[in-house]
């Protein structure tokens, strides 16, 4: 191996070489403490030092890495405590996740690091979001973040590049080759010769480096972290490296031929460098002997200490308060009386307004939401307003976009993500149930992102366009969920929403836009979560829904005589159980109804508390209806059968009849 020192002073060489051995030595103490029950996973990255060691070494402290499971050097070469990684490994209260998460599964704002999920790819789209904020807050900085080569077969890889090539985001993509995912050979992931081919089709420039080469690698970072933070913009880097172990200890390397061993560990990238050292005269055997043994000290010291700490205790409070940033809520009153009759449409426009006047930090994001203004036309003229850097057009990728959104999170930033339907958010399903709802109970990290939703069918628009999916996200902790059925609490709701740090999933009724209007302030006001809405006072029994069943079981009582209580949920998660009680006690009788599919809806979830805690104030069964369990049908005969409204009816004669 070659090694050329350029430029570089003695004491550089020798630093990098202490910032090279310690994770090496930190590993091979961690597979014995692996052995020994002191810890009960390792994924192993001996043999792959060089590239974190180069990156960590190339960037300066304030910009992030967003490391994988072999990039223990990012962690060391931050000066991260040896102690707390290894109470992080052993789920100790002490570690950065309090014995929540795994490994690496990590961030930590102090050390500018935003760890990774085991669903390879997602952090990609973070990156995305953490360097648009470093653009607009113009900072000249650069985030990096790693891949595998098999990683790069997952749907973010594409759209994470694609998102930051098109908003020429200064994203340094590392893809660490190292020949395996886990067991599958890369000409089983990808036919083509090198990644450097696909920097070209992202219109980027792309490189290829020898990863196992630290002055290779250190000089290839550094000159290019220079160049992208006068001049922004995505590389991609391709590092060939091999990993030495298996995947992860358990799973052995039986599947990898003998003959690739031997040749990659004769490009150890610790020992090539060390003989390079003693060649230029730069360390002796005694001072090799003298830090290796101070750097087992300092791992042996630390742990010592975490020998010491107990296994974390389960508290149920404290466990059930972290799934959410805490926020107290404050509500707010307009100042005048003034009120401008509005539809639905104009509500959600109104409060988005009014939240980007307000929060200066706060992004809209989302497919044809520029110059075109939305699909629903929520947005037109907001970019004559607030210019093309705040209200941003996003490319179709419903992933990258709401990873994005939590980059921008920590960096400080708000955002309003709109999903042209609410259908299409499965293609973002991942970052929103496994990377906002999870990153503050997981290691503090809140995500203040507000995702749009227009939802629900009536429209003919068939089985893609209309299903009202609010139930996906009703059953995930760490989200909120709010579903307002009038202008009124749209534009309220929508404004706490914003301010909330917490994601929330916001759901419009696209029925609803231009079908109903009412006086609404024309100034500022927010509407507390978790308070539903009485619509209507009646004696006779008690109705539970929200969105546009509110409006179904308003016109069914009219028509029926019915005297009911009329509940709004209004928001799902959480949700009002105190007014649902106080009815069901002074009705003895209660229909929960949605227009979403009946079986696994939030109905049955509502009704089964209400059997649970109200059981002794009921005069009838508990009775739920909802849509039927098909996708949403294209016919309007067909649709008007798959929606519940007549069967709501049916239902509602049951109860007055029992």
């Amino acid at each position: 191996m070659q090694f050329d020192r350029k430029q570089l002073s003695n004491d550089t060489l020798l630093d990098l070489y202490r910032e090279l051995l310690k994770p090496r030595l930190l590993e091979e103490r961690m597979l014995v403490f692996l052995r020994q029950g002191g810890i009960s996973k390792w994924f192993s990255g001996i043999g792959q030092e060089a590239i974190s060691i180069g990156l960590v070494k190339a960037l300066e402290k304030d910009e992030f890495i967003l490391p994988l499971h072999r990039n223990l050097g990012i962690f060391t070469g931050r000066k991260v405590p040896i102690a707390r990684l290894i109470a992080q490994f052993q789920g100790k209260r002490s570690g950065f996740t309090k014995g929540r998460d795994r490994s690496f599964h990590f961030g930590s704002l102090e050390h500018s690091i935003v760890g990774m999920i085991s669903h390879l790819g997602p952090q990609l789209a973070v990156a995305d979001g953490i360097a648009l904020a470093d653009v607009l807050d113009k900072k000249e900085r650069v985030t990096a973040v790693f891949s595998g080569e098999g990683g790069t077969s997952e749907g973010d890889f594409h759209e994470a590049l694609n998102l930051a090539a098109v908003w020429s985001l200064p994203v340094l993509f590392v893809v660490e080759n190292n020949g395996y995912g886990l067991s599958t050979p890369t000409q089983e992931q990808f036919t083509f010769e090198s990644f450097v081919q696909k920097g070209p089709a992202y219109g980027m420039e792309a490189h290829r480096v020898d990863g196992n080469n630290i002055l290779e690698t250190y000089h290839l970072f550094q000159s290019l972290a220079q160049s992208m933070r006068t001049s922004p913009r995505p590389v991609l880097v391709e590092a060939l490296t091999f990993r030495m172990r298996g995947h992860e200890e358990a799973s052995g390397t039986k599947y990898v031929p003998e003959k690739l061993f031997e040749t990659w560990s004769a490009k150890d990238p610790v020992e090539n460098f060390e003989r390079f050292l003693f060649d230029e005269a730069l360390v002796t055997h005694k001072m090799i002997l003298d830090i290796r043994q101070e750097i087992k000290e300092e791992i042996e010291e630390a742990i010592q200490r975490c020998q010491e700490e107990g296994l974390p205790e389960a508290n149920t409070e404290a466990e059930l308060r972290d799934v959410y940033m805490p926020w107290i809520q404050r509500i707010s009153q307009p100042s005048s009386n003034k009120k401008t009759t509005r539809r639905f449409v104009d509500a959600i426009s109104d409060a988005l307004a009014l939240a980007m006047d307000r929060h200066r930090n706060l992004l809209l994001m989302g497919q044809d939401i520029g110059e075109y203004g939305g699909v629903f036309k929520v947005t037109e003229g907001f970019v004559e307003r607030f210019g093309k850097h705040r209200v941003r057009n996003t490319p179709l990728c419903e992933s990258a976009v709401c990873g994005a959104g939590l980059g921008l999170s920590v960096r400080g930033y708000k955002s309003v993500v709109e999903m042209q339907f609410a259908d299409f958010v499965s293609c973002g399903f991942n970052q929103i149930v496994n990377n906002l709802a999870k990153s503050h109970y997981r290691w503090g990290q809140h995500a203040d992102v507000v995702v749009r939703m227009p939802t629900g069918a009536g429209n003919g628009a068939g089985p893609f366009h209309s299903q009202s999916n609010e139930a996906w996200f009703f059953h995930t902790p760490g989200l909120k969920v709010v579903y307002p059925s009038s202008p009124y609490d749209a534009k309220g709701l929508l404004l706490a929403a914003i301010e909330d740090p917490n994601p929330v999933l916001f759901f419009e009724h696209k029925a609803l836009y231009r079908s109903v209007s009412e006086a609404i302030p024309d100034e500022y006001y927010t509407i507390p979560f978790g308070q539903a809405r009485m619509v209507r006072e009646g004696a006779d029994l008690s109705i539970v829904t929200y969105g546009m069943a509110v409006h179904w079981a308003l016109q069914l009582c009219e028509q029926e005589g019915i005297q009911a209580d009329i509940i709004d949920l209004r928001s799902l998660l959480p949700w009002d159980k105190e007014t649902v009680a106080a009815s069901v006690r002074k009705t003895g009788k209660v229909l929960v109804c949605h227009e979403d599919c009946l079986t696994g809806g939030i109905s049955g979830e509502i009704a089964s508390w209400i059997s649970e805690h109200c059981f002794e104030s009921l005069d009838a069964p508990v009775l739920r209806e909802g849509a039927l369990d098909t996708p949403v049908p294209f016919s309007k005969h067909l649709e008007d059968n798959f929606l519940p409204k007549e069967r709501i009816r049916a239902k509602l004669k049951q109860l007055m009849e029992y």
